[in-house]
């Protein structure tokens, strides 16, 4: 039996694990399972389970984008270009390679829903809400589709914009892309503290939020007019990826 699995902490729910257990019933792949790791400490735990001979590839998530790579032999160019790691292969020679599919699936399914809304990257600027592991991936493919983009954090820094100066800057950047877990269930009263009556339908709101599928954000968005995108996609899409990582 081949073991993949998932490493963070905490692991409340898992789309992963759900994902990969549905993928393997669906496509008869009868010789895999998928497990959770629940890992405060990567530190404590995670050279052990490295060392498993069953184990062929991990997905990692908070809060250990960045404390896994010590314990890696290599990083692939996407893991090099966003600074955080999601997937670890277990090469044949037992060596790990640290992947980052967060940035195909966000930038694939950005490109597949500007396609669908018959919007292109011409004149577009975002905002990237958050600072985590996923904005780092957002980043990295909004600098490669050369989309200009400001990053807002709740501290302004030199590098990052604070919510508090959005009002005055709205207007210019239509794409708005929540990469924090502001809204996620079961706070789906909450959304991020922007100033939603500037919004209209010029706007673009991407969530990475994928539970519930419309969050206040998007709602919010969709009340002036914008056009919503929930993370959904994005998960499935960097899903895949990791499975044809883990294939190659």
């Amino acid at each position: 039996m081949t073991t993949y699995g998932l490493i963070g902490y905490p692991l409340t729910h898992s789309f992963s694990q759900w994902y990969f257990t549905d993928k393997f019933t669906h496509e008869g792949i009868i010789d895999s399972r998928y497990e959770l790791f629940e890992m405060p400490d990567v530190a404590t735990a995670l050279p052990a389970l490295l060392q498993r001979p069953d184990l062929r590839g991990l997905n990692v998530t908070i809060p250990h984008k960045q404390t896994v790579l010590p314990y890696l032999d290599r990083l692939d160019a996407s893991a090099e270009k966003v600074g955080a790691v999601n997937v670890i292969k277990v090469e044949a020679d037992g060596t790990r390679t640290g992947y980052n599919s967060d940035y195909y699936g966000f930038r694939q399914s950005l490109e597949e829903w500007l396609a669908s809304l018959n919007r292109t990257t011409t004149n577009l600027q975002a905002l990237v809400l958050g600072t985590g592991g996923a904005s780092k991936a957002v980043v990295a493919a909004l600098s490669d589709l050369g989309i200009p983009h400001k990053v807002v954090s709740r501290n302004k820094t030199p590098a990052n914009l604070s919510y508090d100066e959005l009002p005055a800057v709205i207007s210019q950047y239509t794409l708005l892309i929540n990469c924090s877990p502001v809204g996620t269930y079961p706070n789906v009263a909450e959304a991020p503290a922007l100033p939603y009556e500037q919004l209209t339908d010029r706007h673009l709101l991407y969530d990475l939020v994928y539970n519930p599928a419309e969050t206040r954000f998007m709602h919010l968005g969709q009340e002036r007019g914008a056009a919503t995108m929930n993370g959904y996609q994005m998960l499935v899409l960097q899903a895949e990826k990791a499975w044809a990582i883990w294939q190659e």
